[in-house]
């Protein structure tokens, strides 16, 4: 080897070489190809020419920013009339002092379009309210309904069970007068029978005799038999001596009378 040419492997050659890491001329080229495309969207966007829509909304909020000059008709007619630079409208400066806000229409929906949604927003709140009382007045009435047939259920079982007390008093007071056959059938308890034919006799003659009377009906008329004949109150459960005892230390002659 000739002494003109380099050793490769000599260490005279190895320290000319820069030292270089692996990546970072790639990086460095994406961040200037990044800077560029952000100066370039830069420049299109300033030389890119305004629409019309967008030159009429920045003429117009310039417009606005500004107050009406003494050159403008209008002006000089409020001011011949009195009215001063800042000072509200009317005689005594009691009204609008900034001019009235635009509202720029942007949809393509007719003059009267927000109107009819506002009222037909309306009409659909209106109506949900409707619902809504009409529910809560369905549900008061239910109530109200339960609760009635549940006391007339309670009353009407209060009234079999007065009604069965009378039959089995008034059985026993009349077998104490020797009274072998009561008045009416159904004035003493129901006798249990084996034989079908006299309880189908006995059904019918029930028929017969109840068709007109209820429980509240029988209650009454026994507890009158009751107490006219023997002397007797259910409610109190005494036997009196006459007509003037009864009268005089039996508070009445209902269930209510004692509570």
């Amino acid at each position: 080897m000739s002494d003109e040419e380099d050793d490769y492997m000599s260490d005279a050659f190895l320290s000319k070489i820069q030292d270089v890491k692996p990546g970072v001329s790639m990086v460095r080229r994406v961040k200037e190809s990044i800077k560029k495309e952000i100066k370039q969207k830069e420049a299109n966007t300033k030389s890119r020419q305004k629409t019309l829509k967008e030159q009429e909304k920045e003429s117009r909020e310039a417009a606005l920013q500004n107050s009406i000059s003494t050159e403008n008709k209008g002006f000089a007619l409020l001011q011949k009339m009195g009215y001063k630079s800042g000072q509200g409208l009317g005689k005594q400066g009691a009204g609008r002092v900034d001019p009235i806000p635009l509202n720029i229409k942007t949809d393509r929906g007719g003059l009267g379009m927000e109107e009819m949604k506002k009222r037909k927003a309306e009409e659909e709140l209106e109506h949900y309210r409707q619902k809504i009382r009409a529910k809560q007045h369905f549900e008061t009435r239910s109530l109200e309904n339960f609760r009635t047939r549940v006391r007339t259920e309670r009353e009407e079982r209060k009234v079999e069970g007065d009604l069965r007390r009378s039959q089995r008093a008034c059985e026993q007071l009349d077998s104490q007068k020797s009274i072998a056959v009561p008045r009416e059938d159904w004035y003493w308890p129901k006798t249990e029978s084996n034989d079908e034919e006299d309880v189908q006799d006995e059904e019918e003659q029930e028929v017969e005799d109840d068709v007109d009377l209820t429980s509240s009906d029988k209650l009454q008329i026994l507890t009158s038999y009751l107490r006219g004949v023997h002397f007797y109150c259910i409610w109190c459960g005494t036997t009196y001596n006459d007509e003037d005892d009864l009268g005089s230390n039996c508070p009445g002659d209902t269930a209510g009378d004692h509570e």
